[in-house]
């Protein structure tokens, strides 16, 4: 790396590598060890997951427990309402609208194999913390998510 002679370097040097991982050298760590900050990379259906209000994220999380796939059919509709998602930039508005409402109808379908349901629920616990870390920001509360 770009570190010189056991982290004695002032400055810090950022790489990114396809996975999403960046490493920070020299910069301060306790032991004088590098620093690493993982990043998930999400694909497009993960992506494409809106940052709604705090109780609708609830609400579709329950939904999305007892009855799979409805959740996420609502949160579809949300982005359409002006829901933010990180695809939308990308894609429009009317695309992320459509790859939710393709991943509710995944659940649905596999929803006879548990898949669906166990995938509905994760997708309902990523809203919630979609919300809450939104809330976090607005309220300028550091995060360590």
């Amino acid at each position: 790396m770009a570190q010189k002679e056991a982290g004695t370097q002032q400055g810090r040097v950022k790489t990114e590598d396809n996975v999403g991982a960046k490493v920070v050298a020299g910069g301060p760590a306790a032991g004088g060890g590098v620093v690493v900050e993982v990043r998930e990379k999400k694909g497009p259906l993960r992506a494409a997951i809106p940052t709604m209000p705090f109780p609708l994220a609830v609400i579709c999380l329950f939904l999305n427990t007892f009855i799979p796939g409805l959740g996420t059919f609502i949160s579809a509709f949300t982005v359409l309402c002006g829901a933010r998602s990180e695809l939308i930039s990308e894609r429009g508005v009317c695309c992320v609208f459509w790859l939710n409402v393709a991943a509710a109808f995944i659940q649905i379908l596999t929803a006879v194999i548990m898949v669906g349901w166990i995938m509905s629920i994760f997708w309902g616990m990523d809203m919630v913390i979609l919300a809450i870390s939104d809330g976090c920001r607005e309220q300028g509360v550091p995060q360590d998510v």
